[in-house]
Formats: structure tokens, C-alpha cells, sequence
């Protein structure tokens, strides 16, 4: 697997990161913030603030930002971590497919969408910088994380799978989540008595899971090939229920 391909399953397992931009009120001292964020269908990063948030201030004196992203606080320095760096690019927040997408991961977000002062901004990666892990790293072109995937990086609404993902996740949570739960057991050995589909792109879908003690947990499936449309999703989806045996 090339690093770049690596690179991006890394990136498609967290929601989370430290948004760093160039201090408005400080010049020529960087200001870092949390900032959640979902992976829209060309593999940007999609984050949600408020007008009156410094990091937005930033953002609108100088668009150049990074975000970095780890797995768990256990030993840091061994874990995988990638930094992205690009421009933050203010979008519709009107953009319907695009909503549903992101509050299905962070649902807790409802109610910043009817405030007037939030809105969405694309992170457009122009380079990473991805660590797997000791002697495993290296700089990535933002363009080479698509390659891999065959994305082409377009905006959402011009994205086949995107008009396609709800109606996809729809049918699964409804009538295959005995399938989902298979998953979690097959892929993670994570044994969950509740799972709901949350997102679906070319890699793979992701799904939140219900554990017994009632803790929840997403999980990242990676597709043996890259899909396309309904039908290759179907085909894709099939494939790992017969892998699981369900």
C-alpha cells in the first residue's frame, strides 16, 4: 500500500484534530483550537465555526491553515499522526447533502446550523505530512490522496455516490443492520447489540456501534476496491457479508 493510500485511511478514522492558522491579533505567532471535522465526498475536510471565533479571524486575514490529526493519547510519539496543510475556503452552508453527512457524525452540531454566525469551510490539502510509525513516513501531494481512490476532487453536490449515500444508508440501517453488526464482529472482533451506518464514500463507510455497557464507538470498513455508485456499493457491501458469514 503506498503511503499516500495509508495516509488517507488514517485521515477517514478520526473526526477530530487541532486546527492551527496564522494569528490576526498576534502576527507571525500560529494559534492552534480543537476542531471536529467530517471528510466530505472528495476528501477534504469539512469544519463548522463560528463568525466570532479567533481561528475564524484568522482564517479570513490568511486562508493557509494545518490540521493535525492522531490515534488515542496512549504514547504519541508511536502512534500514526498525519498534518495536513491547505486553505480553508468558506462554503454553502446551505449545501443539503453536505449537512446530513456531517450531523450524522456529529449530531451535536444541529443546533449550530440555526445560528446565523456558523459556517462550513473546506480544508483543501495541498500537502501532508504523514507518520505510520518509526522509519515510516514522508510528505504527500493533497492530489496524490486521491489517486489511490480515483477521487476526483470536486465539490459534493457533483459527486455520484453523495447524492446516492442517504439513500444507501437508509436501506441499510432499515433492513441489513444484522449484517452491520456482523461487521463489527468480523473486521473490529467488537461485539455491538446496535449499529447505524453513518457514512459511505470510494474507500469504505463508516458506522457507529453500540457496545453493551452502552459506550458507542465508530468503526472505519475499508472496501477491497474502490466504488462508485449504488450498484458497485451493493456489490462491495455483499462481498463482506459473505466474508462475515452472516
Amino acid at each position: 500500500m503506498s503511503l499516500a493510500k495509508e495516509a488517507l485511511q488514517f485521515l477517514r478514522t478520526t473526526q477530530s484534530g487541532v486546527l492551527s492558522t496564522f494569528s490576526a491579533k498576534f502576527p507571525g505567532f500560529p494559534f492552534g483550537s480543537v476542531a471536529p471535522f467530517v471528510l466530505d465526498h472528495s476528501g477534504q475536510p469539512i469544519i463548522l465555526i463560528s463568525t466570532i471565533a479567533e481561528h475564524t479571524h484568522n482564517i479570513i486575514a490568511n486562508p493557509n491553515v494545518s490540521l493535525l490529526v492522531f490515534a488515542g493519547d496512549e504514547d504519541l510519539q508511536a502512534n500514526a499522526r498525519l498534518t495536513l496543510i491547505g486553505q480553508a475556503v468558506k462554503i454553502d452552508k446551505g449545501d443539503t447533502l453536505l449537512r446530513a453527512r456531517y450531523l450524522r457524525y456529529l449530531p451535536n452540531a444541529a443546533g449550530y446550523f440555526d445560528m446565523h454566525d456558523f459556517n462550513f469551510y473546506r480544508i483543501e490539502i495541498a500537502q501532508v505530512r504523514y507518520i505510520a510509525g518509526f522509519g515510516k513516513m514522508g510528505w504527500v501531494k493533497g492530489s496524490s490522496l486521491s489517486e489511490d481512490s480515483t477521487i476526483e476532487h470536486q465539490h459534493t453536490a457533483n459527486s455520484p455516490l453523495a447524492s446516492q449515500e442517504a439513500s444507501i444508508i437508509e436501506h441499510m440501517n432499515a433492513d441489513h443492520v444484522h449484517s452491520l453488526i456482523a461487521y463489527c464482529q468480523h473486521y473490529h472482533g467488537i461485539k455491538a447489540n446496535q449499529v447505524k451506518m453513518l457514512g459511505i464514500d470510494v474507500d469504505g463507510f463508516d458506522a457507529r456501534a453500540t457496545l453493551d455497557d452502552g459506550a458507542t464507538k465508530i468503526l472505519r470498513f475499508n472496501f477491497a476496491q474502490p466504488i462508485h455508485d449504488a450498484q458497485s456499493a451493493r456489490a462491495a457491501l455483499i462481498a463482506m457479508t459473505k466474508a462475515a458469514k452472516v
